[in-house]
């Protein structure tokens, strides 16, 4: 199967991983650009380059960064008298400077990182959903706040009064996103906040409207795992969005964008539903995950 998989962080990235063993180079992940911040001199994609580390085996045991990395230039900065508050160890750097400079030298941001997903041995695309500059910004108690201030310096813990996605009304679709959801088979919403991560890349008109036209069944895997939020603020957002953060919430915020949903809460009225056991704890997990969505997809075709 051709298979499309939104994806923001952790869950994303790791069903993608799971996704990866089963397909190969039949993976296209459309990764969420919302939280890219340049600074540091560098062009730093977080989701992106998370999704990718998975694929390469480079993933570090916190779960986000390169393993092995050090944070040598980080204390120099510290050392020089800057703010360090966004932490980017010595070969993340180095990745993301290489995006800057090929960004400079005319590349777009998909070119720029398909570029990088090569030299690390990636054969699955890996996509930015946009090569125009997208951000997600939180609205809180009266102050606008960009995503990585929100989530690192605030924790995610401060209160959301609305989330906006700067940029996304005049943002085209990265070209090789569009393509790869007109020949998918199959198309997976993972297990991603559904505000933070997969909302910005719905956010993109011309993203959304390919989901809408494409004749593959569109399958939500539930970020929901225990009856639980395993990482970040998906339950404050979900309330921002008016659902409950439970299997039928995330059936309610996706509407009739989705034809099935992966949970492990059981039966969501109103829509096809796999329960399956979502935590992806190991290799063996995140392939049996992987699995049994394509399974739930390929009976919706």
């Amino acid at each position: 199967m051709s298979v499309v998989l939104l994806s923001g962080g952790t869950g994303g990235a790791k069903l993608a991983r799971g996704l990866y063993d089963l397909l190969g180079a039949d993976l296209a992940v459309i990764a969420n650009t919302g939280d890219d911040i340049e600074i540091y001199g560098a062009h730093v994609s977080p989701d992106p380059d998370l999704i990718t580390f998975w694929l390469a085996d480079r993933i570090d045991a916190r779960g986000w960064g390169l393993e092995g990395d050090s944070f040598a230039a980080m204390e120099m900065l510290r050392e020089l008298g800057l703010e360090v508050w966004f932490n980017l160890g010595d070969r993340d750097l180095a990745l993301c400077l290489e995006r800057r400079r090929l960004l400079d030298d005319g590349a777009t941001l998909s070119e720029a990182h398909a570029a990088l997903t090569r030299a690390l041995g990636v054969s699955a695309r890996v996509i930015p959903m946009s090569d125009d500059a997208v951000r997600t910004t939180i609205v809180s108690a009266g102050e606008t706040i960009g995503l990585q201030r929100f989530v690192i310096g605030a924790r995610g813990a401060a209160p959301i009064d609305d989330v906006i996605y700067s940029g996304a009304t005049h943002a085209r679709g990265a070209a090789a996103a569009l393509a790869a959801i007109a020949s998918a088979e199959a198309i997976i919403i993972g297990p991603s906040n559904p505000v933070l991560s997969i909302g910005p890349i719905l956010a993109v008109a011309q993203i959304r409207a390919a989901i809408d036209a494409s004749p593959a069944p569109v399958v939500a895997v539930s970020p929901i795992v225990g009856g639980e939020v395993l990482k970040g603020p998906t339950a404050a957002c979900m309330a921002w969005a008016g659902v409950n953060a439970d299997a039928a919430g995330i059936a309610a915020h996706y509407g009739e964008l989705i034809d099935g949903l992966v949970t492990d809460e059981g039966p969501v009225e109103g829509v096809p539903t796999l329960t399956r056991d979502t935590r992806m704890d190991s290799a063996d997990a995140r392939r049996e995950l992987a699995t049994r969505t394509l399974e739930l997809a390929h009976s919706l075709r």
